[in-house]
This record gives structure tokens, sequence and C-alpha cells, in this order.
């Protein structure tokens, strides 16, 4: 029979025929269902939705079979929610939606056709067995709780298929498994679906009393297995001794007298050894003794490598690991030297130990300096150290400092706190097994400090080769001998080094690599190692020009991490390729295939503008990953006076500003600007790629160009790049990274640059290859600067206003 209902959405529930219950209703659709439905013949459809999360259900997102329900009672409850009692009465299934402000739908009342002759048979025996497996199922089911009286009812129904709907009512099924047997229209199908679901649990319920009866036998076991150990402690400690036998504590003394330690340390955990046989086996005091011997046993006290001292090996094994770095490499090797030289012949370690601490520290073989490398990310500050390493027949230890806030963490927890352990120096010093290992700090600039300590106060004494014979650990409680560690220590920027820990280092600044070092780098060591990893030797070739297409179009860093993995990716490319076409003999890749293997390119520095322009200047600046290049835009209109800066600048760049243009007032005549240009223009100074901040003073001449440029409209040379501080007097003030700076503009195609005077010396740092391919300035005030960058202001700039901003100006038109 088709009926029109209006539709109720139920959530988690599946109401079956034959079933009264209450429904809790709130949403405005179904409430106007039931208003409907009161006001008419009092019929509804209960449809139950797909997903209970929704809360405003599609008629796509409820099951298409439901039940035709009479509305018994409506009671409106303080909430104005409805708790409306339904009595379901048929199957319905939804034949299609009727437009309705609420949800309406037109559906088919289905019931199940009467069985006849051995169909009914069948039947009958699959009721009879849904009836014994339904009572093993309440009976083994704990959340399940019917009363005699539903029990009573449920034995005495003779409809099979109102048997099957009162058992999937009461059974503790998921919505999806009620709405399979809703939806078994038929008799036979719908009994053995709630007959198989009966059986899966049952046998469930049977399996977890299987499971839970091992486990009660298991834990019968253990407690009988704890009561006998505990009568043996207590026998043990009646006889007067602790758990440990005595070969075991036998077993220890001989650690502790091969150990090496000194004296004083000897004794300690002599004493820590009687402790614990006095210690009952059971207790925790135990177990914190038997962890501080061992660890005292574990640390290495005397044994050494064998240093290997040549510095002819030395340098083989540096230039074969790194290619360039020469100032580098020439410190380590001065190092080296004076070590060789100083290194005391025929002494034998036991002599060496018998001296006492204090003499060691004035020996030079001791007294290492801390190195501490500072470069861009990439450019082998890590793999430095493992060369030094080797190079010495050293163990190599490395620790990774960035992040560390926790005093604790370098010199370790109190015993009196649970889980207590040594800091990470002892740790490392465990790790290397010998008290003359090669340890690198790794990113020491990522240290930081908070409410639990300073981690950098800590690494003062680690790092002071003036105390660290006598380091500290707060575990250990001992002295421990650090002076025979080649410690090094690795940063991007001296930044947020604390002054007095970078006191205790000799810093060794690596610049960044030139475009020729880094195809000679991916030449020499990349490219023959991901070759090999991705299983093409023999069969891949890449060419020098492809390499250096690779680093100018694919790559923007000092280092050459980035270089590895753009050579890593076309490796990858072409071991596809090769399986999916293969090619006979050695494929080469030259620079116009590049693209096919990594995309487009993402730098193009032939692009970069050239022209000049008015109110342009390109500038150098420093950061962390090494130099780059910064345009300084600045633009006059008519207007107040107002000077508005953008481009997430920091407060020192603002002041640049302030400088520039005090500057300008000041000798607004000499330059032909307007003496009242602070008056009557706004001023408005951009730095391009606003999001990243940008602070410093090193951008005062830059500013102090684009300005001047803008006022006069005189158009600016953009093929120079320039760096240098400004004061309010004109002079040109040093500034830091001018090597990085200069190997960023020889890298973006600059060929001329202006700098401070006084940065003259540091000339020396830039690379042979760099410097005779740089035409430079040197310069000590600012008139210097605009007589070289600035052109003749244009004719036609007589009768038109200065020329927007990025308009092209020809020199001299």
């Amino acid at each position: 029979m088709i009926w029109e209902l209006p539709v109720v959405a139920l959530r988690n529930i599946v109401i079956l025929p034959g079933v009264t219950m209450n429904v809790d209703v709130g949403r405005p659709k179904s409430k106007r269902a039931v208003d409907e439905a009161q006001a008419a013949d009092r019929r509804v459809l209960l449809l139950t939705q797909r997903d209970p999360r929704t809360d405003d259900p599609t008629r796509a997102e409820l099951f298409d079979m439901g039940v035709l329900a009479v509305v018994k009672q409506v009671v409106r409850m303080p909430d104005n929610t409805y708790q409306v009692l339904v009595e379901a009465q048929e199957r319905a299934r939804v034949m299609d939606e009727v437009p309705s402000a609420y949800m309406r739908v037109r559906a088919d009342t289905q019931s199940a056709t009467e069985p006849q002759g051995e169909q009914a048979r069948v039947i009958g025996v699959l009721a009879s067995e849904v009836k014994s497996a339904f009572e093993d199922y309440q009976r083994q089911n704990k959340n399940l709780r019917l009363d005699n009286y539903q029990l009573e009812g449920l034995k005495a129904l003779t409809d099979a298929g109102a048997l099957a709907d009162q058992v999937t009512h009461h059974a503790t099924w998921t919505p999806e498994e009620k709405q399979e047997v809703l939806e078994a229209g038929d008799l036979q199908p719908r009994l053995e679906a709630v007959l198989k679901l009966l059986t899966r649990d049952t046998e469930r319920f049977n399996m977890d009393k299987k499971i839970a009866g091992r486990v009660k036998e298991q834990m019968d076991a253990n407690q009988r297995e704890y009561y006998l150990r505990e009568q043996m402690k207590a026998i043990g400690k009646e006889l007067g001794g602790g758990e440990d036998s005595p070969a075991e504590v036998d077993a220890l003394r001989e650690k502790i007298e091969e150990a090496g330690m000194p004296e004083s340390v000897k004794d300690k955990a002599l004493k820590e050894l009687q402790r614990l046989e006095r210690t009952p086996g059971g207790s925790p005091e135990s177990t914190v003794v038997r962890n501080y011997i061992d660890w005292l046993v574990d640390v290495p006290w005397s044994k050494r490598d064998e240093e290997i001292l040549d510095i002819g090996r030395t340098r083989d094994i540096l230039d074969s690991d790194h290619y360039a770095l020469g100032d580098v490499k020439d410190r380590i090797l001065e190092f080296l030297a004076v070590r060789q030289l100083t290194h005391k012949d025929g002494e034998t370690e036991e002599q060496r130990r018998e001296r006492s601490a204090e003499e060691r520290t004035d020996d030079a073989e001791l007294r290492a300096p801390i190195l501490c490398l500072v470069g861009p990310p990439g450019v082998g500050k890590t793999s430095l150290g493992k060369s030094i390493a080797r190079s010495l027949n050293r163990k190599f230890v490395r620790m990774a400092l960035g992040g560390v806030r926790d005093e604790s963490e370098i010199r370790g927890h109190r015993r009196t706190y649970i889980g207590a352990m040594p800091g990470r120096i002892i740790q490392g010093m465990k790790t290397a097994g010998v008290v003359n290992p090669v340890v690198l700090l790794d990113e020491i600039d990522k240290m930081s400090s908070d409410w639990r300590g300073d981690p950098s106060s800590a690494m003062l004494e680690v790092l002071d080769p003036e105390q660290n014979h006598t380091f500290q650990d707060h575990y250990l409680e001992v002295p421990y001998d650090l002076s025979q560690v080649m410690f090094i220590t690795t940063a991007n920027s001296l930044q947020t080094i604390p002054r007095p820990l970078l006191d205790r280092m000799e810093v060794i600044q690596i610049p960044g690599y030139t475009q020729q070092e880094k195809v000679e780098i991916a030449k020499r060591y990349r490219v023959p190692r991901q070759i090999k990893s991705h299983g093409l030797t023999g069969k891949l070739e890449i060419t020098d020009a492809a390499l250096n297409r690779i680093v100018e179009e694919y790559t923007a860093e000092s280092g050459v991490r980035n270089l590895d993995r753009q050579i890593s990716k076309l490796a990858r490319k072409a071991a596809r390729e090769l399986l999916e076409t293969p090619w006979e003999g050695l494929k080469v890749i030259d620079a116009p295939q590049i693209p096919d293997f990594l995309g487009v390119p993402l730098h193009r520095p032939e692009k970069m503008e050239k022209e000049p322009q008015v109110g342009v200047a390109q500038g150098l600046a420093w950061t962390s990953v090494g130099g780059t290049m910064l345009l300084v835009e600045a633009l006059a209109t008519p207007g107040t006076g107002k000077v508005v800066m953008t481009g997430s600048l920091g407060d020192v760049m603002k002041e640049s500003v302030g400088a520039a243009i005090a500057y300008l007032r000041a000798h607004a005549a000499e330059y032909g600007a307007d003496p009242d240009f602070h008056k009557t223009m706004d001023i408005h100074v951009h730095f391009p790629d606003g999001a990243t901040p940008k602070d410093g003073p090193s951008a005062g001449i830059t500013i102090a160009t684009a300005v001047i440029s803008a006022v006069t409209g005189r158009p600016v040379r953009l093929d120079v790049a320039m760096t240098g501080e400004i004061s309010l007097r004109g002079r040109v003030l040093p500034i830091g990274g001018l090597k990085e700076k200069l190997l960023a503009a020889h890298q973006g195609g600059i060929r001329e640059v202006i700098f401070p005077k006084d940065n003259e010396p540091s000339l020396q740092e830039v690379p042979e290859s760099i410097r005779g391919d740089l035409k430079v300035h040197a310069v000590e005030h600012v008139s210097e600067v605009l007589e070289l960058l600035l052109l003749p202001k244009p004719e036609q700039a007589e009768q038109t206003p200065p020329p927007a901003l990025g308009k092209s100006v020809q020199p001299g038109a």
C-alpha cells in the first residue's frame, strides 16, 4: 500500500515493527513532522540516518527502509523538545520525496508473505533455533537486562517475524546490524540474519570466558611466585645480606678495580658497593645504587684512542672529503701542527696519568681549543667534524643541542629524583668509550632557557679548557676530566650565542659556496653518490652544463643541501624512465633536458632588472643562511609630509629611513630637490617580500639612494649593488657579512658593488675567483655613492611628473 507520510529522522537507533517506545525529537524538521502527523492521521515514517553526526540530514543521508508508526502521545519537555511515544506497525520502503517545508515522502508498506509447505517447516525450525540461541545470548550478555515478564513474552511468541523483530530490538547490536534485519523483508532471510548475529556473539562470549580464565590462572601463578620471592628476600635479610649474590658483588668490585678510576672516584664506588651489599634487594634504594655503580664503571676514565698526529694525512682526508673551505682547513691544520710539535714522545699512558691535572692543563697537547664552525646550513660543518675525527683516529660523537632548554640535560639530574640519569656530556662519553673523542656540539646557537635553567650557562664549564678537567655532573657527583676531549661546535649565527659562551670558543666562519664550487662539489661527491644509491652506475651521466643550470635555476642557497635533493630527484626520474622505456648504453643528461626531469625552473637570475629606474635601488643583505639581494623602493607623491614604511621592518631599519630623509633635507639644494619636500610630499619606502622580517643598519645608503631618487626624479643604476650604514652627516659606516653579500651579488649577476671603505680589509676573505670578477668601490661618504649611481634627470621630467615606480628610464635620455 502506498502512503504519503512525514519523516522523523532517528540517530543511533533502529525501531522495528511491533515495538512501542519513546523517541526524543528536537530538530525543527522532525518536530514539524510530528505536528503534521498529529493534525492528520497520526502516522509518521521513522527512518534512521546513515551518519549520526549529521545534524540536518537530507533524504539521501537516510536509509531507504524504515517503519510506519503511529504517534500515541506527545509530551513537550521544558527544553522545547518532544518526547513522542510511537508504535511501530509495518516495514515501509521510501519511493520518492514529496516537496515540503519539512521532509515528506511517498512510501510503500511491505508485508512478509505467509510461508507454505516445506518453507513453513524451515521457518519453524529457524524460529526454534532463534529462541534457543537468544536464551544463551541473554544469559551470557552482562549488558542485557530483561525481566521475567519480557522473557516469557518472547518465549510465547508464535509469529516468526515478530520473534525476529523482538529479539533484534532487545539485542545489544549496532544500528547498522539492526538495520540489516529491518531490511530483510522475507521471514527466512530475516531469521537467518538474527541467528547468525546471536551465534557470533555467543561464540565471542565463550572466548572471553576462556581468556579470562587463562588470565586468572596466570595471575595466580605470578602471585605465588611473588610470595616465594618475598620469602627468599626475608630469609636473606635475616642472614644479613642483600639480593645481590656474593658472585655479583665480586664481579662489580672487579670492574671497579679495572676501570682505571682516579683514587677518589674509586673510593666512592667501593663505598657505594658496600652500601649495595647492606641494602635489601627489594627496596628502591638498591636499584638506585646499582644503576649508579654501573654508570661509574661504564664511563671511560683512562681508556683512550692512540692519536695519529700527521698533518699530511689530515690534509689528504680533509681534501678528499670537502672541496674548497681553504681557510677552515688551514686553521685545523695549524692546530694539529702545534699538537704534533708539542706531543711528549716516549711518555707512557701510566706516566701521563700520574701527572696531576694542574700540570696536565699546562700542556699544549691537552689545551685543545674549542672550534666553533659558523655558517649557513648545508656547507659541511657537521661533516667537517667527522673528517677531523677520522684524520686523528679518534672516536666521533655528535650531540644535537637544538631545542635544549633544560640545564639538567647538560649536567644531569641528582640521584634523589626518580629516574635520574647523567647529562648528555657524560652519556656521550659513555657512547665514545674513550676519554679523548671528538665531540661535535651541533646547533649550539639553538639552545634556549626557561624556568628549568639555562643550559648555555652549564656549557661554560664544559667548553672552558681551564675548568673542564674537573667537570661536575649532578648524577655522578665526582669530578670528570674532559680536558682530553676535542670539542667542535656548529652554529648558523653568532647572534643568539651568549657572549660568555662565545668568548670560550674560537670562531671559524664558513662562507657559502660560489657557483663554480657548487658545480665542482656536485661533480665530485653528490652526483656519484646519488647515481650509486639509485642503481644507475654506468647508466647515467650528468654534464657540467646541466649541473650549472641546476645550480642557477633550481637552487638558491649558500650550501649544497638543496642541490643534493635536486640531483636525487633527477636520479629518481631517470630510474623510473629506465624501467618504463629502457635505454641502451650510457644516457647523458645535458642542460636543455633538465626541465624534463626537474620541472619548471624555480629561479631565473638572468631576468633580474638592471635598467635604471626612479626610486629603486639594489641593496645587499645578510641572513643566517648567507647573503641575499634586497631591492629598496621609494615613491614620492604630493602630500603633507607623511612617511610610510612597509615590508616588515625592524626598528633599526626604520631609523635608517629617518636618517636618509634627514640627510636629504639638509642637502636638498645639492641634489636639486625642493627644500620643502618634507612638507609637500608623502614618501613611501617599501621593501619587497613583505612577509619576511628585515632589520639592521646596512641598508642605510641603499635607502638614501632610493629616497633621493624618488624626490628628485633622477634614475638609479640597478646594475650596481650596495651595502653600508649611513650617518646623519652622510658618512658611510662599516657593516658585517661583506663576504656573504659579495657572494650573493656575484651569484645574482651583479658585477659592480659599493661598500664602506672601512670594510676594505675584509675583501681578502672573498675567493680570488669572485674578487677578480667584481668591480668594487670602497666609499666613505654618501655623496660618492650618489655620484656613482644617480643618472641625470630625463629632460621630459621637467614637463611631466617623475616616472612611476618600476618604469624603466634610459640613462641620459
